[in-house]
């Protein structure tokens, strides 16, 4: 194994397994586990419970895994699926800088992961590994979303900064017709 693959899967696995001990157990300054189930109870990925479990378990396997080169594909799966969530449900409205809480760091280690995945089994094994995290990450995302009152809709709200909230058709009128009397 070459040096810099070595240094690149120790790296990105180690901090996957510090982010889910984070999560898991309060770990490096984390939320622990009660804090982290807030954190999917505010995003709306329920149960919180279950998911805040789900993804610190993860990470913290995933990245054990990816760190040791063991099941390389199945683990990067693994932890790409946890940052495609991230984006999709925390920093995707944020645009891509950091600095804003966007999604630039997920989407650099998943090109990361994508790289070591396919330097030891291949193209196809990386692009795999993407459709299969990318997958999970659509399938958990849908699962953990409560059903809608009839008649509401999601709707991102500036003040949870792109986070779902839910409201009536009353409400979109209503911002409906505030942006329009703003532009005219």
């Amino acid at each position: 194994m070459r040096i810099s693959r070595l240094a690149t899967r120790l790296l990105i696995g180690g901090l996957f397994v510090g982010h889910g001990a984070q999560k898991l157990a309060g770990a490096f300054d984390g939320p622990g586990i009660e804090g982290t189930e807030k954190m999917m109870d505010k995003i709306g990925m329920h149960p919180p419970k279950a998911n805040a479990y789900a993804a610190g378990v993860t990470e913290t396997g995933g990245g054990a895994m990816f760190a040791l080169g063991k099941a390389t594909p199945l683990a990067g799966a693994a932890l790409i699926g946890t940052m495609v969530t991230a984006i999709r449900k925390v920093h995707g409205s944020n645009g891509p800088w950091v600095t804003k809480r966007g999604w630039e760091y997920n989407a650099v280690l998943i090109a990361a992961i994508m790289a070591i995945v396919e330097d030891e089994y291949g193209a196809a094994a990386a692009l795999g590994a993407l459709g299969l995290g990318a997958a999970a990450s659509a399938l958990t995302i849908e699962l953990s979303t409560p059903p809608r009152e009839a008649g509401s809709q999601p709707y991102p709200t500036s003040a949870n900064q792109g986070e779902t909230g839910t409201v009536t058709p009353e409400v979109i009128r209503v911002e409906s017709s505030r942006t329009a009397a703003s532009r005219g």
